[in-house]
């Protein structure tokens, strides 16, 4: 499977890189590849380092901007010319997505595929990773859009909330599994 991640650049101290680590151990040793924004630096550089050292591949799409901070030696790596081609290729390249903790950049990656998802223009699965409670307060707020009928389609349909990385990466397994076993029956 093709993970798509949405994680921040910036150095973050152990409770957030440990889980991060974590779960781009599990991806890598899925024998997944990492799709993420290209970058060599903080979090982005932990989870990239941790699914190639468990065996994973590495897919990157950087922008212009940031060239100068992209992973040398991924197993393929694009230069995007804007931050919105750089969106579109990351989930072209993706079979699903996980969002992980970040500031304004991942919140913006987030809300695309979401509204992707809620117009039926991506059926991708969706896994919000919620490491060290960090996103407590947007589930609490989407939870309320879904309650005063701001959603169109019910939230467990365009993502799922997971505590921890076992979780997540559990989740995305078993989705596509039953997607792929779905898909065999038909004909």
């Amino acid at each position: 499977m093709r993970i798509c991640v949405f994680l921040s650049a910036a150095d973050l101290d152990d409770r957030y890189t440990g889980p991060a680590r974590e779960f781009a151990e599990l991806l890598g040793k899925g024998g997944h590849t990492l799709v993420w924004g290209g970058s060599d630096v903080g979090l982005m550089k932990v989870v990239a380092d941790g699914v190639q050292e468990a065996g994973g591949r590495l897919c990157g799409v950087s922008v212009d901007f940031l060239v100068a901070t992209a992973r040398s030696g991924a197993d393929e790596m694009v230069v995007a010319r804007d931050l919105a081609e750089r969106k579109r290729l990351l989930l072209e390249k993706a079979d699903a997505v996980v969002i992980m903790v970040g500031g304004t950049g991942t919140l913006d990656e987030a809300t695309e595929i979401l509204e992707l998802k809620k117009h039926g223009h991506a059926d991708m699965p969706v896994v919000l990773l919620n490491t060290a409670g960090f996103y407590d307060g947007l589930e609490q707020q989407f939870r309320r859009m879904e309650a005063e009928g701001f959603l169109p389609r019910p939230l467990s349909e365009l993502m799922f909330f997971a505590q921890e990385p076992a979780g997540a990466l559990a989740h995305l397994e078993a989705v596509t599994s039953a997607a792929a076993g779905a898909g065999q029956g038909v004909g």
